[in-house]
């Protein structure tokens, strides 16, 4: 037995010294699954209107094909990071890889939208289980520097993910035809799925038997959880389809569940282990970089959404070339997302400030380059814009996880990277919702004017920004205060 288990203390894994010969072979299968689930988030937006054809799809039914995604991966994340953490995180990525890839063939093959609804929920569970195995598996994997590397290629991975899905499926349609080239959107994930799985038996290390840790997994703290969740999101991810205001109660209902989940995980903490160590919060690398994250992706997924929107729906682009016009983003991303993991041992925070600031910058741009050119030729008038958005994103996304998960113990790493996706996900669909409906507001307010729509939902998007950079100076300004105290 190792000495971590005999002494009650954090389990031993293989590779925990970032010493394993196989750690950046098992990254690149992590990335490869990662990537899969990520773009699945964006790529089926542009296959909608042929999903709509094909299937003779209602309206109700292709927000369920949105909106169910990403609902049931946002539920899962948190307890999937506990069961990963107690019972070796291998097993369940490749349970959540294989999951996966029934799903996609499922929702490939389906006859129905009502079947196609059913498969994009069971691929949002299998998402939710395999994301935070892989933030976990770099925790547990690389140290030092190298874990800053590591986690820049997830955060390339990220931005590509999420940049790249509407230029994929508007190929991957136009290579099928209009009729079933949707499909292709989730048959793609067939032979990626089969052979992640099979790699990932060969290098990804299982955890030592002796390690492995049987404490409950405090069932009610994970339907608390689950509940509420669920009810904070419900009116987001279907903020187009239900009508009135009563929906807005779910929310409210949501924060108190919310609130008895932290209540019960203070007392269930006294006598075992909770599903979410809330002392994971009273680090401050921590609970500033959860809430950086939570109000980044808030304004940065909304990017693609109003873009697809505005180029597809107001300017009649076809998919393939609505989904080139988010290329520069990804491009620059990627590029500064491997420089900001190299660098982001040195830098700190500050690099997330800068980046947050460079991403405002190419918003505020991004907004002028419609206003100056706006037509068929804006797609050429953002290119530069949206390339240094990307550059900054690239300098936001994977060092902040670095510095939010930097002091997280290993045994705790899926946990901690599941509540740190969960405030993502979250995040993500307030600011769809935000921003989407200012900018369907003002569509209608100013009869069919999508340039000025589009403009105005920039704004909500930069005002986002400004709100994850305020926090993250926030967090510059403590550390300095904290350096100065120990100072004297």
């Amino acid at each position: 037995m190792s000495a971590g288990a005999r002494q009650g203390g954090t389990p031993t894994y293989q590779g925990e010294q970032g010493t394993d010969p196989r750690r950046w072979k098992a990254l690149t299968v992590c990335l490869v699954a990662g990537f899969m689930t990520l773009l699945d988030v964006s790529i089926v937006n542009v296959a909608l209107p042929a999903i709509r054809t094909g299937l003779h799809a209602p309206q109700s039914d292709l927000q369920w094909v949105v909106s169910g995604y990403a609902l049931t991966f946002g539920l899962v994340l948190v307890p999937a990071g506990r069961f990963g953490d107690m019972r070796g995180r291998r097993n369940v990525f490749v349970f959540g890889v294989a999951l996966f890839t029934l799903a996609s063939a499922a929702a490939g093959i389906t006859q129905s939208s009502t079947w196609l609804v059913i498969a994009r929920l069971v691929q949002g569970v299998a998402g939710g289980v395999i994301n935070p195995q892989v933030s976990g598996l770099i925790q547990q994997l690389f140290r030092g520097s190298e874990r800053g590397r590591a986690f820049g290629l997830l955060g390339a991975t990220i931005g590509i993910s999420t940049a790249i899905g509407p230029l994929l499926g508007g190929l991957l349609i136009h290579l099928g035809g209009d009729q079933d080239g949707w499909r292709l959107v989730f048959y793609v994930n067939v032979p990626i799925g089969v052979l992640a799985v099979l790699l990932a038996y060969r290098y990804i290390p299982a955890m030592d038997r002796d390690g492995r840790r049987r404490q409950s997994v405090d069932p009610v703290g994970v339907l608390l959880l689950a509940t509420g969740v669920v009810l904070v999101l419900l009116p987001f991810v279907e903020g187009q389809q239900w009508q009135g205001q009563g929906k807005w109660l779910l929310p409210v209902a949501g924060i108190v569940m919310l609130i008895g989940f932290v209540a019960w995980e203070r007392r269930y903490g006294r006598h075992s282990d909770p599903v979410v160590n809330l002392s994971l919060f009273t680090r401050r690398s921590y609970a500033f970089g959860a809430l950086i994250a939570a109000l980044y992706f808030a304004g940065f997924t909304a990017i693609f959404f109003i873009l697809t929107l505005y180029l597809q729906e107001g300017l009649g682009y076809p998919p393939l070339e609505a989904g080139l016009a988010s290329t520069p983003f990804a491009a620059g991303s990627a590029a500064a997302s491997v420089l900001g993991g190299r660098l982001v041992s040195r830098f700190g925070r500050p690099m997330v400030a800068v980046g947050l600031v460079t991403v405002a910058v190419g918003l505020v741009v991004t907004e002028f380059a419609v206003r100056l050119v706006p037509g068929q030729h804006v797609a050429w008038a953002i290119a530069l814009p949206l390339l240094v958005t990307g550059l900054g994103s690239g300098l936001v996304i994977s060092p902040n996880q670095t510095l939010t998960l930097s002091e997280v113990p290993v045994a705790e790493a899926g946990t901690a990277g599941g509540v740190l996706q969960t405030g993502q996900r979250m995040g993500a669909a307030m600011g769809i919702a935000a921003i989407g409906s200012v900018f369907f507001g003002a569509v209608t307010s100013s009869h069919g004017d999508d340039a000025l729509a589009f403009r105005h939902a920039l704004l909500v998007t930069i005002g986002f920004v400004l709100a994850a950079l305020a926090v993250a100076l926030a967090d510059v300004a403590a550390a300095r205060r904290r350096r100065t105290a120990a100072a004297r």
